[in-house]
């Protein structure tokens, strides 16, 4: 592809998801209506998918970002059902699908349509991780959607890779495809788990943050690379390095977590608007050589596949929601499960690129690979504009339960007190001892900057500003950023007038920076 039109795909993406951000409606349905409508601009190049890029460059990194955001005791905690999603349920929508399409659709053969079954069983991650973080979906339900789209991907690619084979005759049996699916689940994992001790010795030991997250930027692709190598899935690498990067993450530098945090969600951004911006960029490349089945057949065949992938989400979720509660430990478990929480988790299987990147990967060789692609292709679309727009009121209408954010500022308050405390004890110690001598005025800044972060906190819980609305937390944020500003300010002055250099400006700057950082909390995006 040119410069100018990956450039232009990249800025516009941008703009559209940057846009988003001002509305009520989800990012990745406004960069998928603007792909469409893009589509049809004269002028505007052909985006085609090409498996071999999206795969194995934009799958592991967006996998990394999500895996390594997520929490490993909250998916061991809720493996059952992220297993019965990731697992059981994209096998069962391969199998439920591709008949249906069988049966639908005259002289297509049973193997080709499990390969369409494969092709979209798996909702898509980017989708399910957007949509959960604009809607603040209640807290374990996030986390099955989330676990679910780590794993789905790899579920599904084997499975595509096994129908594949019958396919095009060259099948093992039964047997052979049991074999392939053990290989790259247990395969993937066992990379993964192989990989994870040495790179995070690695991050540990590296004290350049520089190095350090250009080593970040390199691990996804290593795992998946690596893992591809040796024929087991590629994905499941990635989740297993990044679930376990994440939950030690604590243990490096927090200068290397500053900036890798800021890099990766700028990478993840970027990643994302695109994806879904392509996914509308489709379909020229899609309507281009549908032939013999144009027309209002086609359209049935969508509606009767989108039909299928909908209705088969829901045959599975609420068996393998309550018929595991007959069993007393898992019901004392999982005690606040209801019917609700099956009706948002059915209804939030939209599809993505991945499935779109494994159709376009089908030989074409294979026949109805044109009709594998379209179908495909309607289907992302309809899930994400069906079921991304009727999300929201649908979640408004079952009025779930919120996360009580008072509840969470109070446990965040108890637990910065604890710590406090032992900071507190430890700067006791510390000062005993000849060795860490301080004038008193340092030392009783060490204290201040130590209490002021353990009332910052309580203080989120305090009576607001009847003029402005504000906690005195906020009040202190603005104070705090208002006499930064004035610092700021006479410091350009002073560079301007040649009293201090461009290098000791940005020396100064730096150093108001951090405390600018240190003064406020980043919001969550």
């Amino acid at each position: 592809m040119e410069v100018l039109p990956l450039v232009a795909l990249v800025a516009g993406s941008a703009i559209v998801a940057g846009a988003a951000r001002w509305t009520r409606v989800s990012a990745p349905l406004l960069l998928v209506a603007a792909g469409l409508m893009a589509s049809y601009v004269p002028g505007v190049p052909s985006y085609a998918l090409d498996p071999h890029i999206v795969l194995p460059l934009l799958l592991p990194p967006l996998l990394y970002t999500a895996a390594v955001d997520s929490s490993y005791l909250d998916l061991r905690a809720n493996i059952r059902p992220v297993a019965m999603l990731s697992v059981g349920y994209v096998l069962f929508a391969t199998v439920a699908v591709g008949y249906v399409a069988y049966l639908a659709v005259p002289g297509l053969s049973l193997p080709v349509a499990l390969v369409l079954g494969a092709v979209i069983a798996p909702p898509d991650a980017v989708a399910a991780t957007a949509i959960a973080r604009k809607l603040g979906l209640p807290h374990r339900i996030t986390t099955i959607l989330q676990g679910e789209s780590l794993v789905n991907d790899a579920t599904a690619i084997t499975a595509y890779k096994v129908a594949l084979a019958a396919a095009v005759g060259v099948s093992a049996g039964w047997a052979g495809g049991i074999a392939e699916f053990l290989l790259a689940s247990v395969g993937g994992v066992g990379v993964g788990l192989v990989l994870m001790v040495p790179i995070h010795h690695l991050r540990k030991r590296l004290r350049e943050p520089l190095l350090q997250n250009t080593l970040s930027l390199l691990i996804p692709f290593v795992a998946y690379a690596a893992a591809e190598r040796v024929h087991a899935s590629g994905v499941l690498a990635v989740v297993v390095v990044a679930l376990y990067l994440g939950h030690r993450n604590w243990q490096v530098d927090f200068a290397t977590r500053l900036q890798e945090e800021a890099v990766w969600r700028m990478i993840a951004f970027i990643l994302e608007s695109v994806v879904f911006a392509l996914i509308g960029l489709q379909l020229p490349v899609v309507l281009k050589g549908l032939g013999e089945y144009e027309g209002w057949h086609a359209a049935t065949y969508a509606l009767l596949v989108f039909v299928a992938v909908v209705v088969a989400r829901f045959v599975w979720v609420f068996p393998a929601t309550f018929l595991p509660r007959l069993s007393k430990r898992i019901r004392e478990r999982e005690s606040d499960t209801d019917w609700k929480s099956p009706v948002i988790v059915g209804w939030a299987g939209m599809r993505g690129v991945v499935s779109l990147a494994i159709a376009f990967s089908v030989p074409i060789s294979v026949p109805h690979r044109n009709l594998i692609l379209f179908l495909t292709f309607t289907t992302v679309i309809g899930t994400l504009v069906v079921q991304g727009l009727t999300l929201p009121p649908l979640i408004r209408l079952l009025r779930l339960p919120q996360r009580d954010a008072q509840a969470e500022t109070l446990a965040e308050a108890q637990a910065q007190s604890e710590a406090s405390r032992a900071a507190e004890e430890r700067l006791a110690e510390l000062l005993a001892e000849p060795e860490n001598a301080l004038p008193p005025p340092l030392a009783e800044r060490l204290r201040t900057v130590m209490e002021r972060r353990r009332n910052a906190v309580w203080e989120r819980l305090g009576e607001v500003n009847a003029v402005t609305g504000e906690s005195a937390d906020d009040v202190y944020r603005r104070l705090a950023g208002e006499m930064i500003a004035s610092e700021r300010e006479v410091f350009v002055t002073l560079r301007d007038q040649r009293r201090i250099d461009d290098e000791m400006l940005r020396s100064l700057l730096r150093r108001l920076d951090l405390e600018e950082a240190a003064a406020y909390r980043e919001d969550a995006a």
